[in-house]
């Protein structure tokens, strides 16, 4: 009966122990994410092999491996590539904070000269490489997950896609930077507004037989503006969505209509666009009434 009690009670400690042991790598991870000015835990060999190599591991870890001395290789796109991968990261803490997601997974990056024993481990020869190593996963090898970085996932929002499918737990939304800043449209936005009465006058009033005096360009350009604008043109331009993707199950394929949430390939755009294009122009049975448009300009303006 002692001794039944004793084995008890050491299993009692050992577990506890281990628990112990994973709080600790758990509270290193945030330690450091919290530290990361991208959201991104740099790691080396010793660091991947501590907070990775655990049968008991609550958390998954997206790797992303990386050189610095193949950065100036254009076609390889590693600071791009970088770049949406810390939008994923920084997307992921600000709309997991402080809730059951936190800790769920973490966003880690290896750099070849500090952990060379680690790509051979995984079996990287090239790059761009990235690594789902999911909770618990025990001993590290190279039959761990594989992110392909095709055109699909090369967008924070594809690879945030890849995320939610592996650990079944939302991202968020991307919070994406906006191309232009505020004081950058305001200023914009100003030198329109003084030059406007200059320019109007100069091409609609003095000039004569210019295009801006042409109703069928003013009619083209109106109809390419509403089709780039249904189409989702900036959306595909600000994601850099490719046109179409090769098929997962059969890449001799590609998918042209993407089956899931947040994300929208260009061919997709374009076709809806087109649909709404035709649909609008058969449905504005007004321009066959003879109305025409008449800007109004001040006196003072002529």
């Amino acid at each position: 009966m002692g001794r039944g009690c004793a084995t008890a009670l050491a299993l009692v400690l050992f577990f506890l122990a281990i628990t112990a042991g994973e709080d600790d790598r758990v509270s290193d991870l945030l330690r450091r994410q919290a530290g990361s000015k991208d959201g991104i835990i740099e790691l080396d060999d010793t660091g991947i092999r501590h907070l990775a190599a655990s049968a008991n591991r609550p958390y998954a870890l997206l790797v992303f491996f990386d050189a610095h001395h193949l950065r100036e290789r254009s076609g390889l796109k590693l600071d791009e590539l970088r770049g949406e991968f810390s939008l994923l990261a920084r997307s992921y803490i600000k709309n997991n904070a402080g809730g059951s997601g936190e800790s769920k997974i973490f966003f880690c990056a290896l750099e070849f000269q500090r952990a060379q024993a680690s790509f051979a481990m995984f079996g990287v020869n090239a790059l761009p490489h990235g690594r789902f190593l999911a909770p618990g996963s025990g001993p590290l090898n190279a039959s761990e997950s594989m992110m392909e970085l095709n055109d699909m996932v090369r967008s924070a929002e594809g690879m945030a896609a890849y995320v939610e499918s592996k650990i079944r737990h939302k991202v968020g939304a991307i919070d994406r930077p906006p191309l232009v800043s505020r004081n950058q449209l305001l200023l914009v936005a100003a030198a329109a507004i003084v030059a406007a009465p200059y320019v109007l006058k100069k091409l609609l009033i003095e000039g004569k037989d210019t295009p801006f005096h042409n109703s069928k360009l003013w009619c083209v350009g109106a109809l390419l503006v509403y089709f780039f604008s249904v189409a989702g043109g900036m959306h595909n331009i600000i994601r850099k969505m490719p046109l179409f993707m090769p098929d997962r199950n059969d890449p001799s394929k590609i998918v042209a209509f993407y089956q899931g949430s947040g994300m929208q390939l260009g061919a997709e755009g374009f076709a809806v666009g087109f649909l709404y294009t035709v649909v609008g122009l058969v449905a504005l049975d007004h321009w066959k009434t003879g109305y025409e448009i008449h800007g109004y300009l001040p006196r003072g303006w002529l």
